[in-house]
C-alpha cells in the first residue's frame, strides 16, 4: 500500500501539449471549483462553459468525467489507506461486543431493578402531582367561589325579599346585583341567566305592586265610610268639647276644629281632652288614625317601586285617574237616599273617608297627589254634592229628617274644613236647605193648625178654679181686669184653640231655632231668620188655615163670632211673640233692620174675612127664611097679623145679634145693618119678581104688616150703638113704596117727584110702575072696576093715567 502511494505521486515530464493541457485543466479546474463552491451563480459559470470555445461542452464533459475518475481514484486511495485501521477497529469492536453485551445485560438488570424500585416512587409522585393539581384547582375554585358566593347570596336575598313581598328592597338588591356583583363574574353562565332574569323580575314586581295597588284602591273604597265615620265622630267630639269650654269660659266664638285622623293633631288635642269631650267608653276609638283604619303600605311600596324603576309619572297618572273614578262613584247617591237619615249619613261618611285618605296621601307622599289635584277633586265633588243635596232635599217632607240633614251637612263641613278644604258653599247651601226646612215645618204646622181648628168647640173657655185659670194664663198671655175680678167659675172670651195656637207658634219658633244652631251665624242673623220664618207661619200657613176654616160650610155664625174673638186675642198676643223671640236671641227689637212680625195684619185679614163670612151667612140664612114665604098674592084681605116665616126670621135675628155682644161694636152694627138691608132688598125683590104677575091690595096689606114687624125689629135696637132711626132707614124704600100704594097718593107722588123733600123720594118710578101693572092685571081679571061701581071705573081710569105718567117718567129717566 505504501509503495503504491509512492508511485502515484511521481509526475511525468511536461510537454507543450501538456502545457496546453495544463492550461485547459486549470481553466476547467477553476470552473469545477466554482461549481463545487456553490458560491457564484451557476448561470454565469455554465454560460462561460458554452460560450468560450466551440466543442467546449464536449470537452467540459470529458473533463468532468476525468475529474470524476480522479475523485474516484482519490476515494479508493483514501479507503485503501484507512482500510487496515478500519479492520483493526472492527476487530476491537468485536472484542468489545462481548463486554458490551455483558454491560447491556447488567444495565438492563439494573434498569429493571431501578424501574421496580421507582414504580412506588412514581406512583407516589403521581399522587402528589394529582394532589397538587387538586389543591391548585381547589384554590382556584375557592377564589372563584369567593367572587360568586356574594352574587348567589344577593340573589338568594332577592328571592327572599320577593317571597316576603319586600319589593322596594328587592329592587335595591337588583340594582346592586347589576352594578356591583354580576360584573365581577359575568363570564359564568349562571350570571348571564341571572342578568337576563332581572328585567323579568322587575316587570313581575311592577305587576305585583300594581295588583296590590288595585287591591288597596278597592279596600279604601270599601272602608271609606268607616274612615269618614271615624273622622266625623272625632269632629263631633271636638265640637262638643269646644262648646263645653266656651260655655265654661263664657266664649261665643267658634274655633276651627282639629282632628287626629290624619295623624296631624295639635298638641292640645290629647287623648285626655277627647275623653272629656266624648264618652270614656270610646276612648280607644278617639285616637284612631288613617293608618289604623287603612293599610297605606301598598301605595308607598308601589310609589317607591315605580320611582326606582323610573316610571313614577305613569304610576301617578294611574293613581289619580283611578281616584277620580272612585270619586265619581262615591259622589253617586242611592236613589232612595232621601228617605232616611242613614242614607245621607252613609253618603257623607263615604265622601269624608275619601278625602281623608287623599289628605293623608297628600301629606305622607311627595308628589303622588298635589294640592292642586285635591282641590280639583274637591271642587268637582262640591258641585256634585250640592246638586245631589238640592235634588234629594226637595223630596223631604219630614222636618225632622231635614233637620238631621242640616246637622249632617254642618258636621260634614266642619270635618272637611279641619282638613283644609273650603266649605263656604256648603254653608250657603244650608240657607237653601233652611228654606226647605221651613217649608216642611209650615206643612207640618198646617196640619197641626187644622187639627186644632177641627177639635175646637168654638165656645169660651170655662175655668172652674184658679189653678185652671193659671194653667190657661201660663199657656197664653191673657190679662183682663174685669174677668180677673169675677169669681169662679167663669169663662174666658177666647176658645180653647187660642192658647193651643199660641203654644204651637212658640213650638214652631223653637223648631226653626234648631236649624240655626251650629251655623256659625251671629245672633242678629239668627233673630232675622226666626222672625222671617215666623212671619211665613203667620201670614201664609196660619192665615190660610183661618181662611179655609172660615169658608167651611159647617162653620156657623156662632163659630164665626168666636173666630173673630179668637183672632182679636191672637192679634193682641203678637207683641208677646216678639218678646219671646227677643229673649231667645238676645237681640233688641230696636236694632236696625230688625224684622217685625206681621201677625197683626194676618189676624186682621182673618177677622175681616170672618166678618165678611158672617155677613154672607146671615144673608144666606135670611134667604132661607124668605124661601119659606108663602103669600097668597090674590087674597082679598090680609090676615091681620104678620106672616109666620117673618116672625121666625126676626126671632132668629134677635138671638143671633145677642151672640154678637162679644164682637167689637162696629162688627155687630155692620152685621145688623147688612142683615136689615138684605132683608129689605129681598122683600123688595119678592114684590118685583118677574114671575109674579098679579098682586091684590089684600096682599099689599099683608106685606105691609110684615114690613111693619121688620121696622119694629129695627127700632128695638137689636145691636146697641145705632143713632136714632139709622137701622130703620134700611126699610125706607119699602115703607115709602107701600105707603104710596096703601094711601093711593099718586097725585102727591107725581107732583113732588124729583123734589128733595118729596114724601116718596125713595120710590123709583120703574118700581112703582112694575107693581102698579101687577095690580092692574089683577083688576082686569076680576072685572071689578068695569062691572060694578062707577067709582071703581073712575079709579081704573086713574090707574091707567098714572101708568102712562109713570111710563113717561121711566122713559125720561132712560133718555
Amino acid at each position: 500500500m505504501d509503495t503504491h502511494r509512492v508511485h502515484a505521486a511521481l509526475p511525468e515530464p511536461p510537454s507543450q501539449q501538456d502545457e496546453e493541457k495544463k492550461g485547459e485543466d486549470k481553466v476547467f479546474g477553476n470552473i469545477f471549483a466554482e461549481l463545487e463552491s456553490m458560491e457564484l451563480p451557476l448561470g454565469t459559470t455554465l454560460r462561460s462553459i458554452y460560450d468560450d470555445q466551440p466543442n467546449a461542452h464536449k470537452r467540459f464533459m470529458e473533463k468532468l468525467d476525468t475529474r470524476i475518475r480522479n475523485h474516484d481514484r482519490e476515494i479508493e486511495k483514501m479507503c485503501n489507506f484507512h482500510h487496515q485501521g478500519f479492520v483493526d477497529a472492527i476487530t476491537e469492536l468485536l472484542k468489545v461486543r462481548a463486554d458490551a453485551e455483558k454491560l447491556m445485560g447488567q444495565v438492563t438488570d439494573t434498569n429493571r431493578r431501578l424501574q421496580e424500585a421507582g414504580n412506588e416512587v412514581t406512583a407516589q409522585t403521581e399522587e402528589v402531582i394529582r394532589c397538587r393539581i387538586q389543591q391548585r384547582n381547589m384554590a382556584t375554585t375557592v377564589e372563584k367561589l369567593q367572587l360568586c358566593i356574594p352574587v348567589l347570596e344577593m340573589y338568594s336575598k332577592l328571592k327572599e325579599q320577593l317571597t316576603s313581598k319586600r319589593y322596594y328592597a328587592a329592587l335595591k338588591t337588583m340594582e346592586q346585583l347589576e352594578k356591583v356583583y354580576i360584573p365581577r363574574v359575568s363570564q359564568y353562565r349562571f350570571c348571564q341567566i341571572m342578568a337576563e332574569n332581572l328585567p323579568k323580575l322587575r316587570e313581575e314586581i311592577k305587576d305585583i305592586s300594581m295588583s296590590d295597588l288595585k287591591d288597596f284602591l278597592e279596600s279604601i273604597r270599601k272602608h271609606s265610610d268607616k274612615v269618614g265615620e271615624t273622622a266625623i265622630r272625632q269632629a263631633q267630639q271636638h265640637r262638643t268639647f269646644l262648646s263645653t269650654v266656651a260655655k265654661q269660659a263664657g266664649l261665643d266664638h267658634y274655633t276651627k276644629p282639629v282632628y287626629s285622623l290624619n295623624g296631624r293633631a295639635h298638641s292640645h288635642m290629647s287623648n285626655g281632652v277627647l275623653m272629656e269631650a266624648g264618652d270614656e267608653e270610646d276612648a280607644e276609638d278617639e285616637i284612631l288614625t288613617a293608618q289604623d283604619l287603612v293599610d297605606f303600605s301598598p301605595v308607598y311600596r308601589c310609589l317607591h317601586i315605580y320611582t326606582v324603576l323610573g316610571d313614577r309619572e305613569t304610576f301617578e297618572n294611574y293613581y289619580r285617574k283611578q281616584r277620580k273614578k272612585q270619586a265619581r262613584l262615591v259622589l253617586q247617591p242611592q236613589a232612595n237616599m232621601h228617605e232616611t237619615v242613614e242614607g245621607y249619613r252613609r253618603y257623607f261618611n263615604q265622601i269624608v273617608g275619601f278625602f281623608v285618605v287623599e289628605d293623608h296621601v297628600l301629606h305622607a307622599t311627595q308628589g303622588l297627589v298635589t294640592r292642586a289635584f285635591t282641590d280639583e277633586l274637591w271642587n268637582m265633588a262640591l258641585s256634585k254634592i250640592i246638586a245631589v243635596l238640592r235634588t234629594h232635599s226637595s223630596y223631604c217632607d219630614d222636618p225632622d229628617l231635614v233637620l238631621e240633614l242640616k246637622n249632617l251637612i254642618v258636621i260634614f263641613a266642619d270635618t272637611l274644613q279641619g282638613y283644609g278644604f273650603p266649605v263656604s258653599r256648603l254653608f250657603d247651601l244650608l240657607f237653601e236647605v233652611r228654606d226647605q226646612y221651613n217649608e216642611t215645618l209650615l206643612k207640618k204646622w198646617a196640619l197641626v193648625f187644622r187639627e186644632i181648628f177641627e177639635t175646637d168647640n168654638y165656645s169660651p173657655i170655662p175655668v172652674e178654679t184658679e189653678e185652671e185659670y193659671k194653667v190657661v194664663v201660663s199657656r197664653f198671655p191673657f190679662h183682663d181686669a174685669e174677668i180677673e175680678k169675677q169669681s169662679f167659675p167663669k169663662k174666658l172670651p177666647m176658645s180653647q184653640s187660642v192658647p193651643q195656637i199660641y203654644s204651637q207658634v212658640k213650638e214652631f219658633i223653637y223648631a226653626s231655632l234648631k236649624f240655626s244652631e251650629s251655623l256659625h251665624r251671629s245672633s242678629t242673623e239668627i233673630d232675622d231668620m226666626l222672625r222671617k220664618s215666623t212671619n211665613l207661619l203667620l201670614t201664609r200657613t196660619l192665615s190660610s188655615c183661618l181662611q179655609n176654616l172660615i169658608k167651611k160650610p159647617h162653620i156657623g155664625l156662632t163659630e164665626l163670632v168666636q173666630i173673630i174673638i179668637n183672632t182679636t186675642h191672637l192679634e193682641q198676643a203678637c207683641r208677646y211673640l216678639e218678646e219671646f223671640i227677643t229673649n231667645i236671641t238676645n237681640v233688641s227689637p230696636e236694632t236696625v233692620h230688625t224684622t217685625r212680625l206681621y201677625g197683626l195684619s194676618t189676624f186682621k185679614d182673618a177677622r175681616h174675612a170672618a166678618e165678611g163670612e158672617i155677613y154672607t151667612k146671615l144673608n144666606q140664612k135670611i134667604d132661607e127664611f124668605i124661601q119659606l114665604a108663602d103669600y097668597e098674592w090674590c087674597m082679598a084681605e090680609s090676615d091681620g097679623r104678620a106672616s109666620g116665616y117673618l116672625m121666625d126670621l126676626i126671632n132668629f135675628l134677635r138671638s143671633t145679634f145677642q151672640v154678637f155682644t162679644h164682637l167689637p161694636g162696629k162688627v155687630a152694627q155692620t152685621a145688623c145693618m147688612s142683615a136689615c138691608k138684605h132683608l129689605s132688598t129681598s122683600l123688595m125683590q119678592m114684590l118685583l119678581d118677574s114671575e109674579l104677575k098679579q098682586i091684590s091690595m089684600g096682599a099689599i096689606q099683608q106685606f105691609n104688616l110684615d114690613v111693619i114687624q121688620c121696622e119694629l125689629f129695627a127700632s128695638s135696637e137689636p145691636v146697641p150703638g145705632f143713632q136714632g132711626d139709622t137701622l130703620q132707614l134700611a126699610f125706607i124704600d119699602l115703607r115709602q113704596l107701600l105707603d104710596l100704594f096703601m094711601v093711593w097718593d099718586w097725585s102727591t107722588y107725581l107732583a113732588d117727584y124729583g123734589q128733595p123733600n118729596s114724601k116718596y123720594l125713595r120710590v123709583n118710578p120703574a118700581t112703582a110702575l112694575a107693581l102698579l101693572e101687577k095690580m092692574k092685571d089683577t083688576s082686569k081679571k076680576n072685572n071689578i072696576f068695569s062691572q060694578f061701581r062707577k067709582n071703581d071705573r073712575d079709579k081704573q081710569k086713574l090707574v091707567e093715567t098714572v101708568v102712562k105718567q109713570l111710563r113717561s117718567l121711566v122713559n125720561g129717566m132712560s133718555s
